[in-house]
């Protein structure tokens, strides 16, 4: 009787076969072959990643694999394919147990040939060649150092914490997508357990260095026997081996090998490692990375949740600790330590009446005699409301939050006069925060007024940015409606036009479009499935998987312009209004005329058609980048800007106006009119009614965002605060007002939002 058995030799081919043909169908969704497939986009790469977890040990055949491809990718025209493939390969490698050096020399060889190129493959080549220098050197150290920053681990060697705060408006999304987000964010939990976390650093850097000579198993065992504080000492002395080889100029792979053996070794001497059989290499999780989930209810919400995230409301004890604190404050130590802001005053909340005879007896000391009609001349006020001030927004509540490397403690003693102070180090960027929005381009237009809030602020009073690396994430999601539909600006508006920057960095970013874009349709779907445990199983995973990899790979950013806009109102008496928007800007006249304004002098205005007299002065723009001022009369309809190009050959950093002008024709029947389009590309521009009949605005799609009866307009690229800051401070000792001289001609003058993707801008 003849026994068939499949050889370990066919089982790794067949494996090999099956993940190319994996890698391959991957790639012809880049080039779009599938349109039957277009409801599962993104779900290939994450069910080849998923596949390569349930069996680690076949990394290096994936690994492999994927770099064939990018060296075919490369010899070939295939250019979009090499920024994916190399986010694959990364992503693999991060999480693989064990990658021999000849296959990390080959990608890192490939990265290097990737700096020949221009942007963004240089930069991402550039990026992942300096990882993977360290990972050579001390294999296991991205995963180890991903792992500390997102569970905020408490390491000397590597102090950086990362957070991701996910932001949803609840008036654009459903309440089953908000309820459905928020789940998923709290399963996503239940591997954020510190020690849990420790474990796998330790067993995950043993293994990477080891390899097969590693007996997880043996080690996971005697791990959980532990208590606490020794899981903790090892993964101290785990953190503190691997940083120092990563860090040492003339450290290699052997010296690191030895000291993580030393360290397996002595965990295990109650058992031997030769004791036990080897199980050859093992997974270790990667644990989902810090998510907290948001509704975006309050205008400075975003700024509050930083400075939460810097200084912990926890540690800052009770409000009434706060104001103690404050009181004994000195502010003057804050003003004169600050090197950025050296003008800026900070104000301080009294805690007296302001009255002189409400003040505490003074020690006696000898005074002038006043006479009683001088007593009776003071002035006396009744006792007001004493307002209790937010712990977020006092001083010492900030500056407490600034005691880390480099930092200087909130309170210390007098300084004398004549000594110069101590220099202190700069603070250290030890926080990331990613920010990602889920929503269309109005939670966008949100996100540019709080980035623009948020950057005054911190001219006035610098505390986040030193301390924290922002960055900013979007996931499109449209198809089920909040309550804020019904409000639109406009009847016509449709989905595909409510997502403009996500179709945008769809077409600038394929990997984006396969994966990010994806879930534009895909979360409505998934909040919306009856209630089962398979449901619940899908969900968990993927959507949490998918916005972890966005936040982990996505490094490149596409900055968009952010623009302001001057609001002149009919009403003389009220105060010119200031904003900002980030896609659009777009206004509706009055056809009808109000009975004040129906005499004989306005009869002429009735008969010229429908629409208002518009004059419209713009600076033109021309190759040579000269301004060009063009003056220009109409009759209009409406008009629109648009600050999202239609296409990635266009410039972000100019906007696309539309007039729709009003045309009179004349012919035997009588007099008619007919609408014509004005199309303009400009960066600033002026619109004034002339008939002094007002019209409405709405900015970036929000109906929220509304300003009615506005008779002028003025738009321009918003300036960045700082910028404005030190031009003013400049200009007080300079002649050449017009000119940008000193520090100011080196400091970024727009305001970009940057929003991050896989691969930036692929022209």
């Amino acid at each position: 009787m003849l026994c068939c058995s499949s050889s370990p030799a066919m089982e790794s081919s067949e494996v090999e076969s099956d993940i190319l043909r994996r890698v391959r169908t991957l790639l012809r969704e880049l080039d779009g072959h599938h349109p039957a497939c277009q409801p599962d986009r993104g779900m290939l790469r994450w069910t080849l990643h998923k596949k390569i977890d349930q069996n680690p040990s076949n990394s290096p055949v994936l690994v492999r694999i994927l770099v064939k491809e990018l060296e075919r990718a490369e010899r070939g025209d295939y250019r979009h394919y090499i920024i994916p493939l190399l986010h694959t390969l990364m992503y693999t490698l991060i999480k693989a147990p064990c990658i021999s050096d000849e296959l990390c020399s080959r990608v890192y060889d490939f990265c290097k040939k990737l700096l020949t190129l221009p942007k963004p493959f240089c930069s991402v080549g550039l990026d992942y060649a300096a990882r993977l220098k360290m990972e050579r050197t001390a294999p296991g150290m991205l995963y180890q150092r991903m792992v500390i920053s997102e569970q905020s681990l408490k390491s000397d060697p590597y102090p950086y914490r990362e957070k991701i705060f996910i932001f949803a408006d609840p008036e654009l999304l459903s309440e089953a997508i908000c309820k459905a987000l928020l789940t998923d964010t709290e399963a996503a939990r239940v591997s954020q357990n510190p020690r849990a976390c420790m474990c796998h650093v330790i067993t995950h850097a043993v293994q990477a260095a080891l390899g097969k000579d590693c007996n997880l198993s043996a080690l996971r065992m005697r791990l959980q026997g532990m208590p606490s504080s020794e899981v903790e000492h090892w993964f101290q002395e785990v953190v503190a081996a691997v940083e120092c080889t990563g860090s040492e100029a003339s450290a290699d792979r052997g010296q690191h090998e030895e000291r993580l053996r030393s360290i397996y070794c002595t965990i295990l001497s109650s058992s031997p490692p030769g004791d036990a059989p080897l199980e050859g290499l093992q997974g270790t999780p990667l644990p989902n990375p810090n998510i907290s989930f948001h509704l975006w209810t309050e205008d400075d919400q975003l700024w509050k949740e930083l400075v939460l995230f810097i200084r912990p409301l926890s540690q800052s004890c009770e409000p009434d600790c706060l104001s103690q604190d404050l009181d004994n404050f000195e502010i003057q130590d804050i003003i004169s330590d600050c090197e950025c802001c050296e003008q800026t005053r900070f104000s301080v909340l009294s805690t007296d009446s302001g009255i002189e005879r409400d003040l505490p007896p003074a020690p006696e000391e000898p005074s002038a005699p006043c006479s009683a009609d001088t007593e009776q001349s003071r002035l006396h006020r009744k006792g007001g409301i004493k307002k209790k001030p937010s712990p977020l927004e006092s001083v010492a509540f900030l500056q407490t939050g600034c005691n880390g490397p480099g930092a200087k403690p909130a309170t210390k003693g007098q300084r004398r006069v004549g000594v110069p102070a101590e220099p202190t180090a700069p603070p250290l960027r030890l926080h990331t925060a990613r920010i990602v929005l889920l929503g269309d381009d109005r939670i966008l237009g949100r996100l540019a007024q709080a980035y623009h809030a948020l950057r005054k602020r911190e001219t006035r009073r610098v505390f986040l940015t030193p301390r924290l690396n922002l960055q900013f994430y979007y996931v499109p999601v449209t198809g089920q409606p909040g309550t804020l539909v019904a409000a639109k600006p406009s009847a016509t508006t449709s989905p595909e036009e409510l997502c403009e920057v996500a179709a945008y960095l769809g077409r600038a970013d394929p990997w984006y479009e396969s994966n990010i874009n994806a879930l534009c349709h895909m979360i409505p779907k998934l909040a919306t499935m009856p209630s089962s445990p398979s449901k619940h199983l899908v969900t968990d995973v993927f959507l949490t998987d998918v916005i972890a990899y966005y936040v982990r790979m996505g490094t490149q950013p596409v900055c968009f312009q952010v623009y302001a806009m001057k609001v002149f109102f009919s009403n003389l008496v009220q105060e010119p209004a200031e904003d900002v928007f980030l896609t659009e800007l777009r206004a509706q006249m009055q056809d009808s005329v109000s009975p004040r304004e129906v005499n004989p002098t306005k009869k002429k205005t009735i008969l010229d058609g429908p629409g208002i007299d518009l004059t419209v002065t713009y600076r033109k723009v021309v190759v040579s980048d000269r301004a060009k001022e063009v003056p220009l009369s109409l009759r209009s309809t409406g008009f629109s800007m648009k600050a999202i190009p239609a296409n990635t050959a266009q410039d972000l950093a100019c906007l696309n106006v539309n007039i729709t002008e009003v045309v009179k024709i004349n012919n035997l029947s009588g007099r008619s009119f007919s609408t014509m389009t004005n199309k303009l590309k400009t960066c600033n521009i002026k619109i004034r009614s002339t008939e002094q009949r007002p019209f409405t605005l709405c900015l970036d799609k929000d109906s929220r965002r509304t300003y009615r009866n506005v008779i002028s307009v003025e738009v321009s690229p918003c300036l960045e605060p700082s910028y404005c800051l030190q031009k003013s401070r400049t200009m007080k000792f300079s002649l050449h007002e017009a000119e940008d001289v000193g520090l100011v001609k080196y400091m970024p003058k727009s305001l970009l939002l940057p929003i991050n993707t896989f691969a930036g801008v692929i022209q």
